[in-house]
C-alpha cells in the first residue's frame, strides 16, 4: 500500500529506465517527492508515470507529482540546472541516488579508442562527482541541513570483467569518491553510501541470458535477480535516520559469479 506523501525529497539520475526507473517507483511508494533526471525526456515521462501509480496519485499535476528534468550530468550547468529546479519545485533535497552510467564498448585496453574512455569516464565518474557537488552543496545550505548520497558502484567496483577496462576504472572510482563524500559530509550531517549491484534484470543486462565472457575466455550464461530487490535496498539505505548509514551494500544474483571470480 503507498505511504502519505512525504516532505522528504529525492533526486534520482538515470532514471528512465533500469535501475533508477525501478528505484524511482520504490521511492515513491514510500511518499518520496521525486526529481527525475536523465538524457531523454520521454522515458522520464513514463516513469513519472509509474511513480505516479505506485504512490496512488490520480493526476499528474499534482503538487507532489515527479518534476521531470532533462539532464546531461556531464554538463556541469545542466547538472546545476537540475538541483535548482528541484529546491524551486520542492523547496530541498534530502537524497541524491547517483545512478547515471554507461558500460562503454567492450575492448581490451589496446583496442579501446581514447574517445570511447573519455566518454565513460565524464559519465560514470565526472557525471557523479557534479552532481554529488551539487546535491553537497544544497545540503549543506538548506534548514534543517544535511541529506545523503547514494552512490550506484557495481560489482565491478570490486572486480572486473573482461574488457571492461574503462568501466572498472570509474567503478573503483566511485569507490573513492563514495569514501571522501562521507568523510566530508560528517560536519553538515551529509552521508553518502555506495551500493554495488551484480546481475539486476534490466536492458542493460539482457546479454546475461544468451551468455557473457567470463575470466577464462567462456561464454556462459549468468542468473540475474528481480530489479526491485535492488530498488528495495536502496529505500532501505535512504529511509534510515541521519545518525545511521549503510556504508556499502552489495546485492547479487544468488548464485553469479562473484566469490571466485577473477
Amino acid at each position: 500500500m503507498p505511504v502519505p506523501p512525504t516532505d522528504r525529497v529525492a533526486v534520482v539520475t538515470g532514471a528512465g529506465s533500469g535501475i533508477g526507473r525501478a528505484v524511482a517507483v520504490e521511492l515513491a511508494a514510500g511518499g518520496w517527492r521525486l526529481v527525475l533526471a536523465g538524457r531523454r525526456e520521454a522515458p522520464l515521462h513514463e516513469t513519472a508515470r509509474l511513480a505516479g501509480e505506485a504512490a496512488g496519485r490520480t493526476t499528474d499535476d499534482a503538487p507532489d507529482a515527479p518534476a521531470v528534468v532533462p539532464t546531461d550530468v556531464t554538463d556541469p550547468a545542466a547538472v546545476d540546472a537540475l538541483f535548482a529546479a528541484a529546491v524551486d519545485r520542492f523547496g530541498r533535497v534530502d537524497l541524491l541516488f547517483n545512478n547515471a552510467g554507461t558500460f562503454g564498448t567492450a575492448a581490451t585496453v589496446d583496442e579501446l579508442d581514447v574517445a570511447e574512455w573519455r566518454a565513460v569516464v565524464d559519465l560514470n565518474l565526472t557525471g557523479a562527482f557534479l552532481c554529488a557537488r551539487a546535491a553537497f552543496r544544497q545540503m549543506r545550505a538548506q534548514h534543517p541541513q544535511g541529506g545523503r548520497i547514494i552512490n550506484n558502484g557495481s560489482i565491478s567496483a570490486h572486480v572486473p570483467r573482461p574488457h571492461s577496462i574503462a568501466y572498472t576504472a570509474t567503478k573503483h572510482a566511485v569507490t573513492g569518491l563514495t569514501k571522501s563524500l562521507s568523510l566530508d559530509g560528517r560536519p553538515y550531517r551529509i552521508a553518502c553510501g555506495q551500493i554495488d549491484v551484480g546481475n539486476a534484470a534490466t536492458e542493460l543486462t539482457a546479454a546475461m541470458g544468451s551468455g557473457v565472457r567470463q575470466a577464462d575466455g567462456r561464454i556462459a550464461v549468468e542468473p540475474t535477480m528481480d530489479v526491485a530487490d535492488v530498488a528495495r535496498t536502496v529505500r532501505h539505505m535512504a529511509e534510515l535516520p541521519p545518525e545511521a548509514n549503510v556504508q556499502f551494500a552489495t546485492v547479487m544474483a544468488t548464485a553469479m559469479p562473484y566469490i571466485g571470480r577473477g
